[in-house]
């Protein structure tokens, strides 16, 4: 479930980075290409889905502990998409293998 939530903190950023007018953007994906036409739209699926992962860490944790967490995995998260996206070092393949390593982790251990 942390990883999900993890996962959509990331997607939420992501979005909202997109509808920034000062960001260097690349558009090597379609999504990424529609998100820039659509500030709009974009920025309230953003915020919506931070909303979404806000209510996860809630469930997962108590008051007090998610949202400490919540709010510093969206620090983390928002600091590396800020550095690495002009860098373009974000890319899909390695976000999957990070995601399912973290999944795998969790189950384990859990």
């Amino acid at each position: 479930m942390i990883t999900i939530a993890s996962l959509i903190v990331f997607l939420a950023f992501y979005t909202l980075y997109y509808t920034s007018k000062r960001a260097a953007l690349s558009y090597d994906l379609g999504f990424e290409k529609w998100m820039q036409k659509n500030p709009k739209q974009t920025k309230i699926t953003g915020l919506l889905l931070l909303v979404i992962a806000y209510t996860m860490w809630l469930f997962t944790q108590s008051l007090g502990c998610g949202t400490l967490m919540f709010f510093i995995q969206l620090m983390a998260i928002g600091s590396l998409i800020i550095i690495l996206t002009p860098l373009k070092k974000i890319n899909s393949k390695a976000l999957l293998a990070i995601l399912i390593i973290a999944a795998l982790l969790e189950l384990y251990y859990n």
